[in-house]
């Protein structure tokens, strides 16, 4: 096959086999035993082998080295992106696109519409399967790369075809049939946009997936998000409208419990907030597949400062007052668990909701904050010793928020410490 153009490498772990053959970081693993690389999972696949020649760049030449290792001895290499011939770009106009409904101005990363379903497999992002090609589908097969992240929308193929904006999808029930037969299992969403796939064809959807079981693992209810920057006729679901499908979702769970042995349909955090619906127990979420989807990660913090409470009492505080931000949908729930904090701690914590007015007041989720917001909700206030942001508010890496504001960038401009966390436990840690 043709050579390809491979992977830089990052780092390579000490005492591992690849610092023992002499790689090093910005050296480009070009192929393993002839098979050119086009991302991690080829890696990961060819390199699977006991003896391997690979074939390395390093400053501009070619240089082929034969290793000898057992099974369980890694190579040690991490890669400066997960894929080395570029990402997938997503082929679809969906009038709800959320990387479409950003603001100008803002690093150029954020603007890519992936829909790639390599990174579904490696980092759970979810595909439309619109794009692939059949040798995609050959190598889903050969490699079996399972599960992948599928957004359905919806069965009908003309209601799907509308919310994708692509006239020429192909049919979802098909496309998925034919992962079964390749045994590749898939993990779905259905995002809920008002008036289009809501009420009977939503139901419809839900029964037609379900009846894929066990192709299709589980399945996610996720109201749609619109920014003040959307201009393309879509709304939000009504409090009325949440709470009705909420409910039907609940209502539906018992059956396909008896059918799949797990509540396999699962109604997304934001739309039980916005339903006003109590989150379930932790039972309720018997898989964790989709928890990066915002299934469960209110019920997890919850639980968390169940687990933390008690140990709080006795806790020797090194500050007296403390200041914790969040977005406006978990403020409600969280205020509660906040005031026990103060409480038993005797640490005069105060929470603030800050809305969202990087993106616009419709966006009420925490991860969706943007720096200035949290800048202009405390400026004039007494933050106390600390500040503590959510850490969802910042990218991967953890170092910067949406609008580019960095954690120092956040101190200098509030002038005290600022901590991002995840559970009111890491807080507790914190002041300690």
């Amino acid at each position: 096959m043709a050579e390809s153009s491979g992977g830089v490498i990052a780092s390579v772990a000490e005492g591992s086999v690849g610092e023992e053959i002499g790689l090093e970081p910005g050296d480009i693993l070009v192929s393993i035993n002839g098979h050119g690389l086009r991302d991690v999972i080829d890696y990961r696949f060819y390199g699977a082998e006991e003896e391997l020649l690979l074939l390395v760049e390093r400053d501009g030449e070619r240089h082929r080295l034969e290793v000898e290792r057992d099974y369980d001895e890694d190579l040690g290499l991490t890669f400066t992106e997960p894929v080395f011939d570029g990402m997938r770009l997503c082929r679809n106009r969906c009038p709800f696109c959320f990387v479409q409904q950003l603001p100008r101005g803002l690093r150029r990363s954020l603007y890519l519409r992936d829909d790639d379903y390599r990174y579904s497999f490696l980092s759970a992002s979810y595909i439309t399967l619109t794009n692939l090609t059949e040798e995609d589908w050959d190598r889903i097969g050969e490699q079996h790369l399972s599960p992948l992240y599928v957004s359905i929308h919806a069965t009908d193929d003309a209601v799907r075809r509308a919310l994708l904006g692509l006239p020429d999808a192909p049919s979802i029930l098909d496309q998925l049939r034919r992962l079964g037969g390749m045994g590749i299992r898939v993990h779905g969403q259905i995002v809920v946009v008002p008036g289009q796939n809501d009420g009977a064809v939503l139901w419809r959807t839900i029964e037609e997936v379900a009846d894929l079981w066990p192709i299709v693992q589980t399945l996610a209810v996720v109201p749609v998000g619109l920014t003040s920057f959307h201009c393309q006729g879509v709304r939000l679901l009504s409090p009325q409208e949440a709470a009705a499908i909420a409910d039907g979702v609940l209502e539906r769970i018992p059956a396909l419990r008896r059918r799949t042995g797990k509540t396999w349909l699962y109604p997304s955090d934001e739309l039980l907030l916005q339903a006003g619906r109590p989150v379930p127990v932790a039972a309720f979420y018997d898989d964790p597949a989709q928890i990066e989807n915002g299934v469960g990660l209110v019920r997890a913090l919850l639980d968390d400062w169940e687990e933390a409470r008690e140990d709080a009492a006795a806790l020797s505080a090194n500050v007296r007052r403390i200041t914790l931000v969040s977005g406006t949908a978990i403020a409600p729930v969280l205020s509660g668990l906040v005031e026990d904090l103060a409480q038993r701690t005797g640490v005069d914590a105060v929470l603030v909701p800050v809305e969202n007015g990087f993106l616009g007041p419709t966006v009420t989720v925490s991860g969706l904050l943007g720096g200035e917001d949290v800048v202009g909700a405390l400026c004039g206030r007494d933050l106390g010793e600390l500040v503590c942001i959510p850490r969802s508010m910042l990218e991967a890496t953890g170092e910067r928020t949406l609008d580019d504001l960095t954690l120092d960038d956040l101190e200098a401009r509030l002038g005290v410490p600022v901590y991002p966390v995840g559970t009111l436990s890491e807080v507790l840690d914190i002041i300690a």
